[in-house]
């Protein structure tokens, strides 16, 4: 069997696999066989695809940061898992809560969405049961009602 340049025979596929995509999310090096430049651009690529996600999902929070926005998600987020774009935001939006950073529109968003959902930074946000009855209230007090 035939190996391009620099492959060890006796890497799987799946171990090739697996360093690419640790590569392309910037938590590993460059594999061997692969041009640095374009994966560089794809990186970075990625990284912007993804920072639109979380941008969309956090609109306060990414409007608040301005053009800081692609700069700031790419220090929390280079080198971890895509988990999409309401996490992704939300981890940083706590990050940035975290080092006395987050502009005051952020933390309200973020404190809006605490309210709302109960998220561990694993597992997918989850409606906390009272979100419902926080909503109702909020609703009450916008129509007069006290």
């Amino acid at each position: 069997m035939c190996h391009p340049p620099g492959v060890h025979p006796v890497a799987t596929l799946g171990e090739r696999q697996a360093a690419l995509v640790a590569a392309l999310l910037g938590a590993g090096p460059t594999p061997d066989g692969f041009d640095e430049a374009r994966l560089a651009a794809a990186r970075r690529a990625l990284l912007r695809k993804r920072a639109a996600a979380a941008a969309a999902a956090w609109p306060l929070l990414a409007a608040s940061l301005g053009d800081r926005w692609p700069s700031t998600f790419a220090r929390f987020r280079t080198g971890h898992d895509p988990v999409g774009g309401l996490r992704e935001g939300w981890q940083v939006a706590r990050a940035l809560r975290e080092r006395g950073e987050l502009p005051a529109a952020a933390a309200a968003e973020l404190a809006d969405r605490e309210a709302e959902l109960d998220f561990d930074g694993q597992r997918p946000p989850r409606p906390r049961r009272s979100a419902g009855l926080r909503r109702f209230a909020r609703r009450m007090q916008s129509w007069g009602g006290s």
